[in-house]
């Protein structure tokens, strides 16, 4: 390099390009291996695995795992998704959505719902705690002690919730928890009540209630979008702090566990903030239409 800087100045102090082993993997072998992974399957599987791609194509597996790095394909994944048909799906996905970004003035928006069948699971031996290098660790099997319902009704606005738990899942529950709603409210707010298409929600005495209540409004989200429903997140995390990795010897314990961890939360609340416009919704909507057409469905 020495002398190259002083025969050629600066631009001696830059490598020339250099020989090196010839390329073995061509772009035809390349687009050969994505084309299989996108629009083939293996016959004796549902997905293709390095191994198998390796066999069909004649390239080593560290090539495969190479060239979907690269291509950012990952066969061994999956993803689920539910589709909605339901006929006023547009118009309630504007509602709600309505609802969460522009609330009316005035008036109090509850996202309202059951986390239902919720087991008290006791550990059949102690857990055994947190170490340096070991995370905690807990048997696979347990013994049952009942199911109970947590109750749940959360304020869009403060992320306050009013809460409880029932033995039961009826709509003679529902309507006592719709009672307590009411006794917790400022009688001179309008009250809008997002809720699920779950049949207790829709009996003749629920209906008569609201009724007779008449300053409150019920949306309903659309069928098999139970995530349009904020307080889904807050069931999601009692789901994650109380119930996955809790030992209950007995039910009072379970729900005592759940409706603390509300109370805790109540006391410095954060709301859930909504994000995603109607648009953005209904687009992502439109598009997946496009593409489950596309493939024949």
């Amino acid at each position: 390099m020495a002398e190259r800087f002083r025969l050629q100045r600066l631009e001696g102090l830059f490598d020339e390009p250099r020989p090196g082993a010839p390329r073995t993997i061509t772009d035809a072998h390349v687009e050969n291996v994505i084309t299989k992974t996108l629009e083939t399957m293996p016959s004796n599987s549902t997905h293709w695995s390095t191994r198998l791609m390796a066999a069909e194509t004649g390239l080593t597996q560290n090539a495969i795992v190479r060239i979907w790095h690269t291509f950012g394909l990952q066969p061994h994944r999956v993803e689920n998704f539910k589709f909605s048909k339901d006929p006023q799906l547009v118009e309630k996905v504007r509602d709600i959505v309505g609802l969460y970004m522009n609330p009316p003035d005035h008036a109090i928006v509850l996202c309202v719902d059951e986390k239902s069948q919720v087991q008290a699971l006791n550990r059949t031996q102690p857990i055994l705690p947190l170490a340096p290098g070991v995370p905690a660790r807990q048997s696979h099997d347990y013994e049952r002690h009942g199911v109970t319902s947590l109750f749940a009704a959360m304020d869009v606005a403060s992320g306050i919730t009013i809460s409880n738990c029932y033995r039961r899942h009826r709509h003679q529950e529902f309507l006592r928890f719709l009672k307590e709603i009411d006794a917790s409210l400022p009688g001179e707010f309008d009250v809008h009540l997002v809720m699920d298409n779950y049949g207790t929600h829709k009996v003749a005495k629920v209906r008569s209630w609201l009724a007779r209540h008449p300053r409150y409004h019920v949306h309903y989200t659309p069928t098999s979008a139970s995530w349009l429903n904020l307080v889904e997140r807050l069931f999601a995390e009692v789901t994650e702090r109380c119930v996955r990795r809790g030992s209950h010897t007995a039910l009072s314990s379970l729900e005592k566990s759940m409706l603390d961890y509300v109370d805790n939360r109540n006391r410095d609340p954060k709301p859930f903030i909504w994000t995603a416009s109607a648009d953005l919704i209904l687009g992502k909507v439109e598009r997946l239409c496009k593409r489950i057409s596309r493939s024949g469905h």
